[in-house]
């Protein structure tokens, strides 16, 4: 039986690990493995990085001089045919950075191939994704205080605007239209904070870290965090190439705002619906039917409801990703790609359509509002709170009010319509200033404290608000 010499891997990816294999991987596990028609996104990162990896190895002596001007001149060549469109993807090179490396050493020879020393694309894997996901944060993050000015603006316009407030989606208390979208802005400054503060994590460096144990050559990470602008550096080389709990921690901090999105666009579902009628949503953020001719649906708050399923799906996927993996570094992480990089383009995306709806695309009715508000008894508490202050203990005052409101719904009218005499059927107490807290601007200008629904302190928080967005542009 004659034998035969192994056959070399015939694929552009096997030239950097030819030595090993007998045979070429299959086109089947090529295409399977290959990341590169997604992870391309990465590419001005991953030459950021390869840069800086460059510079600090000439800095300790590792690269000459003359290899760096050959690898500087090489990625900025490169840097340029990708940002005009001319750079030619792989997928036979199977990632981002098998096809930035190919080209370097096409355009300046050993140069591109010395470039890899001392890392391994564990580690360069995940401080490209981090130098991205770093500036995404700040895009988002900018993208909230575009929305929180909107609210703001529309706050203060609606200071004084009643509207009714809810629990159970009934009818409770008066409130302010300005108050009640101040609770938004309040939402999305907790987002903005969350999205700081997990910025602060993700910015630590694994480069350095090399395939899993660090490597042998006399590198400086500390120099290389300072040329990327990162914080810090990942202290463990194992926990560096295999840790993805940044990418979670982002993506959940996108979930929350994603729901908090959602929870804005059922009430401008509900709101605009003719049976609330408290606002008008500008025509181009809806569409009509396709055979009832009076529709307007709102669709934009609709698709953010259902795209905040999706983000949250990620955010479990990232998790499950994550949940089973031994250190360090393993291929499963390749999928941590797609789910991240859709969270931050749906989020994006979201944002920039709400920050023009709220800005530009919404309009109040305040007399459908004010007559809602009128419906459901919603100056109750008022009367039962006017009884306190007379001596009554709340818990009596409660049971007096209660009859009162079975005694107007009896007579079909609003607690303010009761005459005098029937009030004081109840409870002695009751005297003719009753009216003045039985109105729902009495109502919601008793609430003057901090926090609370009065057109005086909706008008405070607006100021605070946008002392608060000044603060965090000018680095606060």
């Amino acid at each position: 039986m004659s034998s035969t010499k192994p056959s070399a891997p015939s694929s552009q990816t096997a030239e950097f690990w030819s030595g090993r294999f007998s045979e070429p991987v299959s086109e089947q596990v090529k295409i399977y493995t290959a990341s590169v028609d997604f992870d391309q996104r990465l590419a001005f990162a991953d030459i950021d990085g390869s840069l800086a990896h460059a510079r600090m190895l000439t800095h300790v002596g590792v690269l000459t001089d003359a290899d760096l001007r050959d690898i500087e001149r090489g990625l900025a060549q490169i840097r340029d045919e990708i940002a005009r469109g001319a750079f030619v993807w792989s997928v036979d090179l199977e990632d981002v950075h098998l096809n930035i490396e190919k080209r370097l050493t096409a355009l300046v020879g050993d140069a591109g191939k010395r470039l890899h020393t001392g890392r391994s694309r564990n580690d360069q894997i995940a401080t490209d994704i981090r130098l991205w996901l770093r500036d995404a944060i700040d895009h988002l993050h900018g993208q909230l205080q575009a929305l929180r000015e909107a609210f703001i603006d529309q706050a203060e316009k609606h200071a004084d605007t009643v509207m009714p407030g809810f629990t159970h989606l009934q009818v409770a208390q008066p409130v302010t239209f300005g108050h009640h979208l101040m609770a938004y802005e309040a939402m999305f400054a907790r987002d903005a904070e969350r999205l700081r503060d997990t910025r602060r994590r993700v910015n630590r460096m694994p480069l350095g870290a090399a395939a899993l144990a660090g490597t042998g050559y006399p590198i400086d990470r500390e120099y290389a965090a300072r040329l990327l602008g990162f914080e810090a550096v990942c202290p463990n080389s194992l926990d560096a190439v295999s840790d993805r709990d940044f990418a979670i921690e982002f993506s959940a901090a996108a979930a929350l705002i994603m729901m908090h999105l959602s929870r804005l666009s059922e009430e401008l579902v509900l709101w605009s619906s003719p049976r609330f009628g408290f606002v008008q949503i500008a025509d181009r953020f809806c569409t009509g039917s396709s055979i009832m001719p009076q529709k307007k649906n709102p669709d934009v708050p609709e698709l953010v409801r259902g795209k905040t399923g999706r983000v949250v799906g990620h955010l479990m996927g990232l998790i499950t990703l994550m949940k089973s993996q031994p250190l360090a570094y393993n291929k499963d992480n390749q999928e941590d790609k797609e789910p991240l990089f859709d969270t931050v383009d749906t989020l994006a995306a979201t944002l920039a359509i709400v920050i023009d709806l709220i800005a530009n695309g919404l309009t109040a009715v305040p007399e459908r509002m004010r007559a809602a508000a009128l419906e459901g008894y919603a100056t109750a508490t008022d009367l039962a709170d006017y009884l306190v202050r007379r001596g009554l203990p709340f818990r009596d005052a409660h049971e007096v009010v209660a009859r009162a409101v079975r005694e107007a719904e009896t007579r079909n009218v609003t607690l303010e319509a009761l005459p005098l005499d029937v009030l004081q059927q109840f409870s002695p107490l009751i005297k003719e200033d009753v009216y003045e807290v039985l109105t729902l601007e009495g109502s919601v200008a008793s609430r003057n404290h901090t926090g609370g629904t009065a057109p005086e302190q909706v008008r405070k928080a607006v100021a605070v608000a946008r002392g608060r967005i000044k603060s965090e542009k000018n680095g606060g």
